[in-house]
């Protein structure tokens, strides 16, 4: 998953890099620090260049700390990406060949709508430190492409946190009133309090299959009005084209 990233900053074996063999981490962080990011001064890099020593991960640690990286020491596939976006950013942000270039002319069809997040930078350190956060936030179970886990965003935001979706969930609906009793169980469990629980289970249950059975049948006549819609020819005494 770094392999672009990494064949980007000339790295040297950008292909047989392995983020869980320890070496290679602790070296491709040096690197990334010496070659690209060069946030410490050189006289100040003793304690990250000093890969075997058991001080390793608190330099680290104090390393992204001072780098206001979102991620820990034990987010070691997360804090390396954000390492190497953030090196791709210095490398290519300051060379005039890409600050030159021009932004691609708008498309003449108006109508034509465009999904915003084509448009975004997916490597962006800052954009994947936001979208981590809000995934975080939303317990949205983590992904390799950042635009995915945005989308996913997206949606869960436009089908339960936008305002018709909480208007309709503030709604109460009124119960009608069921009586327990005149609901045979099937079977009893001997104890009087588990077998009136397992009866409201049952009913809600029914309630959810009732639901079902309703959006079913919508499908069915949705699909019927598509597909069932003969044009009918008097003069030839048929139905149908």
């Amino acid at each position: 998953m770094f392999r672009r990233k990494l064949t980007a900053l000339d790295y040297h074996n950008p292909g047989g890099f392995d983020c869980t063999d320890e070496t290679q981490y602790r070296n491709c962080v040096v690197w990334l620090e010496d070659q690209k990011i060069r946030h410490y001064k050189i006289e100040d890099r003793g304690n990250l260049r000093n890969i075997p020593s058991s001080d390793w991960p608190e330099a680290y640690q104090k390393y992204l700390q001072d780098l206001n990286c979102p991620f820990g020491l034990q987010e070691k596939q997360e804090a390396v990406d954000w390492l190497l976006g953030l090196a791709v950013r210095y490398e290519y942000g300051d060379n005039d060949k890409y600050k030159n270039c021009k932004p691609l002319a708008a498309s003449s069809n108006s109508d034509k709508v465009v999904d915003p997040l084509l448009n975004l930078d997916g490597n962006c350190p800052d954009f994947k430190a936001g979208v981590t956060a809000l995934a975080n936030i939303l317990k949205i179970q983590r992904h390799d492409d950042y635009l995915v886990m945005l989308k996913a965003i997206r949606i869960l935001i436009q089908e339960r946190l936008s305002p018709e979706a909480i208007a309709k969930a503030s709604q109460n609906k009124e119960g009608i009133p069921v009586t327990l009793d005149k609901h045979v169980l099937g079977f009893d469990t001997g104890d009087a309090t588990l077998n009136e629980a397992a009866q409201i289970l049952r009913l809600l249950h029914i309630e959810e299959l009732r639901e079902l059975q309703t959006r079913i049948n919508e499908a069915i006549v949705a699909v019927q009005a598509i597909i069932a819609d003969p044009k009918t020819d008097h003069r030839l005494g048929k139905v149908g084209r």
